[in-house]
């Protein structure tokens, strides 16, 4: 399993890395970043874009229409629906996540940023956003680049990741936790 995820992530920094320096090329690094958002969005949203993304029955014929299809009506850009098409042909949509990841990771290193992974319950304001931000400042002593994932399982508070850190303050973990101590006591 673990040999699984390494490869995945070797794919899915391979195939990041060629979309940045493709971008950065064409003065679209930021845009590219935007449509990459968009289209994380649309899987987090989608139960029927999430089975086509990990699910090995749909050949990549299948894959590669549904996702030109589906760039096109978001409207998104020449070069991330090029990308997902490719990716698509390729057999790699599996590992889209990752590369989406991977491009913001790239994205805030050229900024002088570091990039930190946020799933939270429910969506964040602007205001959350911003807070969160300053707060992740004055940990890391760096500009942070948030990358944000709605997870509903959480119950409530979210989990951050800066690197090799993580913070948990979710509810779920705070409830498991709990749980087991109460296991241990009785």
């Amino acid at each position: 399993m673990a040999d699984h995820l390494q490869l995945t992530s070797a794919v899915a920094e391979r195939y990041a890395s060629s979309l940045f320096e493709l971008a950065l090329e064409e003065g679209a690094i930021d845009a590219v970043g935007s449509d990459l958002d968009r289209f994380q969005a649309m899987i987090d949203m989608s139960e029927d874009l999430q089975r086509l993304v990990k699910s090995p029955v749909f050949t990549a014929e299948d894959q590669v229409a549904a996702v030109a299809s589906l760039c096109d009506k978001a409207g998104l850009g020449r070069l991330v629906t090029n990308f997902l098409k490719v990716v698509a042909g390729n057999r790699r949509l599996f590992a889209v996540s990752g590369m989406i990841t991977a491009y913001r990771a790239a994205l805030a290193r050229h900024r002088g940023e570091i990039a930190a992974e946020v799933s939270s319950a429910h969506a964040l304001s602007p205001a959350q956003e911003t807070e969160l931000k300053d707060a992740l400042k004055s940990i890391t002593g760096k500009s942070v680049a948030l990358s944000l994932t709605v997870d509903p399982s959480l119950l409530g508070g979210m989990i951050v990741k800066i690197g090799s850190r993580q913070i948990d303050t979710s509810l779920r973990t705070k409830l498991s936790t709990l749980k087991l101590a109460l296991k241990e006591v009785g």
